[in-house]
């Protein structure tokens, strides 16, 4: 969730890397996933979070069978399935495609046609998209987005009416827009997350600006926070703060975040979890709770970038949210002294199918930087083990969501040859 001081050489290399990816499609192939070898760390609880303890966990007594559904994408950012399983998947340079619930192209081609102006920068572009609960009556669907210029830009949201057949949008509205624009192509968080009371969630970076960190914590500015908002755009009947004109105080859920990239409901409670980047280490599994400040960048687990200094005050301090779980390293060891380093978290997801008994239960996070799937038993709220998967393909996992046959999917960041993955059983 924190952010640090870059000094330009180094900036340049790490979003270099942060926004490569990957593009078209070809017939499925399928191999076994083996749990040996991969790096595994268990948690604790403790009274400054839950600390990775170094516990060597027993990988799950399961085998499924990982099948590379899609192949040939370009820098694929989110999945989202229609309710007769047919799949849209959104690539950061600016295009949406609608595949059938096999993978397969459909004739005439998956390019679905009418999207809004985007900003293709950085980390910018096309980014998550989601369909609306009530589809089969409205044809709705919600998309996130860079929107503006390169050197004045913000997370915007826009909902359109999709004819999935026609592979075209209608009646797109944007319904939400960051404020205030930012000099920045850098954290644009942008998950979007539906609550059981149809209100929409957006997550929002603090933009990874070092002279405006300090506005996750000004609720007068969108900078590092949770909104929850109407299908409208209208601040969610509920909120926690107040109206303050001229601003979004009133459409804030949460604040302190730093980049939550990945964002999800919990299955039991209807609470939005959310992963968060770290600077240099300290990337976060956070509860988000309306009101609820997550310190960003007064507290942090991570350090300043090219550094051993810790971001802000500490770790921990009255007032402020602890994370659920955080990593001090990419391979989640505990750390022990020196630099640390960054998985990078991105597309989170709570595992509820039958189709793969062993993870039910289970919540998952796609690493960029860490090039894995991590999975996470969970007792409650409490992470009680941690499990690195598919590391030795060493593929930057942006997305991952459950489908509607009950299998794990995942998507891969990378360019000409991004990945749709799937988890099934064997």
């Amino acid at each position: 969730m924190r952010r640090a001081t870059w000094h330009l050489p180094l900036w340049m290399a790490l979003a270099s890397a942060l926004v490569q990816c990957g593009g078209g499609g070809s017939s499925p192939t399928v191999s076994p996933v083996s749990s040996p070898g991969n790096t595994v760390a268990g948690t604790t609880t403790t009274g400054d979070g839950a600390r990775p303890a170094g516990v060597v966990t027993t990988p799950s007594a399961v085998s499924p069978k990982l099948t590379e559904v899609i192949t040939g994408l370009s820098n694929p950012w989110a999945l989202a399935f229609l309710p007769d399983r047919r799949m849209l998947i959104t690539e950061r340079g600016g295009k949406l495609r609608l595949r059938q619930a096999d993978g397969s192209a459909p004739a005439g081609g998956d390019n679905v046609s009418g999207l809004p102006s985007v900003l293709v920068a950085g980390q910018g572009g096309l980014l998550d998209v989601v369909v609306d609960p009530a589809f089969g009556t409205n044809r709705r669907i919600y998309m996130s987005f860079a929107e503006g210029t390169a050197s004045s830009n913000g997370t915007a949201v826009a909902r359109a009416e999709l004819d999935p057949d026609a592979r075209t949008l209608s009646n797109l509205v944007v319904i939400f827009r960051q404020q205030p624009k930012v000099d920045s192509t850098g954290h644009f968080g942008s998950r979007l997350v539906f609550d059981r009371s149809g209100q929409l969630f957006v997550t929002l970076g603090e933009r990874l600006v070092d002279s405006q960190r300090g506005f996750a914590q000004d609720k007068t500015r969108d900078n590092g926070k949770v909104m929850r908002i109407t299908t409208d755009g209208a601040p969610a009947a509920g909120n926690p703060f107040p109206a303050l004109a001229g601003t979004h105080q009133d459409s804030i859920w949460s604040y302190g975040h730093r980049n939550p990239q990945g964002a999800a409901l919990h299955p039991a409670s209807g609470e939005l979890w959310v992963s968060e980047h770290g600077p240099q280490g300290g990337d976060e599994i956070n509860r988000v709770m309306p009101g609820a400040n997550y310190g960003w960048p007064i507290i942090s687990y991570g350090q300043e970038y090219g550094t051993t200094t810790q971001v802000g005050e500490g770790t921990a301090k009255a007032g402020m949210e602890q994370p659920v779980t955080y990593w001090e390293e990419i391979d989640g060891s505990p750390w022990t002294g020196g630099a640390k380093s960054s998985i990078a978290p991105s597309g989170l997801a709570f595992y509820t199918a039958d189709a793969i008994p062993q993870w039910k239960g289970n919540l998952f996070t796609g690493a960029l930087a860490g090039t894995a799937l991590w999975r996470l038993t969970l007792n409650g709220n409490v992470v009680t083990a941690r499990e690195r998967l598919l590391a030795e393909r060493g593929e930057r996992i942006r997305d991952v969501r459950q489908g509607p046959d009950g299998w794990l999917y995942m998507l891969t960041d990378a360019s000409p040859d991004g990945k749709l993955l799937r988890f099934e059983a064997q």
